[in-house]
């Protein structure tokens, strides 16, 4: 399978993030890496959001510090990065209303791409029609001139970066030269880009608790984008899976991460992270990297609180 034929993929983490700890991330390496083994895919990229402060869980920290943890968690990371749109909501959103916005945003994005007709750049664009000849139609026959898939997305990535969290819909887009003469397209590759979400096997096993979610919601997460799944203290997603009829009509959809990391998950808890750093305990740095442990002392977060 070639690199343009491999689903080109952005993973979207959801959660309280109360605080991010070193499992958190380690969960985007892991899935990264297992994506990548497979031969199918290829991860572009990696998103954190955090839930809005509305969602009413005990001993939630307000957005902006729990903002600022996640960024300095992944202030090292080259593919991670940190979404703030659910916590500048008026409310609470779904995990569905996050997908489905992420999706819209990308259709405007691109959009403004496009319409950027009058500063050519070699950037690509996406979106046109496909209407044309599906063989690559190029200005002159310079082959050596030809793009290659890592350039497309590199460029697409150093344009789209500059915006927050975007992501693509799951749907084939067509990379389209803005500078193609008299109108004349020039093709450059044609490339499946999805939205996966990240998840533990907890959130899995939550999908099977009647009246937990909407059933419509769920169709759409799994039917519609999918799910990475890295698995947690031994739980096995195969039996969570046959629980729910929903998880078993879409389960082609629903990715396990199987691989020989030794990472311990519990080291994913941000409810042990609090307990360390409510009684002191030196394992803390198990939990959470330095420049968090460090924002949580200057901020005097979670040390006199319970839970």
């Amino acid at each position: 399978m070639t690199e343009t034929t491999k689903t080109h993929v952005i993973l979207l983490a959801c959660g309280s993030f109360n605080p991010i700890t070193k499992g958190h991330i380690q969960m985007f390496e892991r899935a990264r890496d297992y994506l990548h083994k497979t031969g199918r895919f290829i991860v572009i990229g990696g998103i954190v959001s955090p839930v809005h402060d509305s969602y009413g869980k005990t001993g939630l920290v307000s957005s902006r510090h729990r903002l600022t943890m996640c960024q300095l968690a992944v202030q090292s990371s080259d593919w991670i990065r940190v979404d703030p749109w659910e916590c500048y909501q008026d409310t609470w959103q779904t995990t569905c209303s996050v997908l489905e916005h992420h999706r819209d945003l990308m259709k405007r994005v691109t959009g403004c791409i496009l319409s950027n007709v009058n500063t050519p750049s070699i950037t690509p664009v996406i979106g046109q029609p496909q209407n044309e000849s599906s063989q690559n139609i190029y200005q002159n026959n310079n082959v050596s001139n030809k793009p290659t898939a890592a350039k497309i997305l590199g460029k697409v990535g150093e344009s789209l970066s500059r915006i927050c969290c975007v992501r693509p819909p799951m749907e084939r887009f067509t990379f389209v030269d803005e500078n193609a003469n008299l109108g004349t397209v020039m093709r450059y590759e044609e490339i499946e880009l999805r939205i996966l979400l990240l998840c533990g096997s907890d959130l899995l096993e939550s999908f099977c608790i009647p009246g937990l979610w909407n059933e419509a919601d769920m169709e759409v997460i799994v039917g519609e984008f999918g799910i990475v799944v890295v698995p947690r203290d031994g739980a096995d997603p195969d039996r969570i899976m046959n629980h729910s009829s929903i998880l078993r009509k879409y389960k082609n959809n629903i990715l396990v991460v199987k691989d020989d990391s030794n990472h311990p998950m519990s080291v994913v808890s941000s409810t042990k992270s609090r307990l360390a750093l409510q009684h002191g305990d030196g394992h803390v740095v198990d939990y959470l990297c330095q420049p968090v442990i460090d924002y949580i002392l200057k901020s005097q977060l979670y040390i006199n609180a319970s839970g």
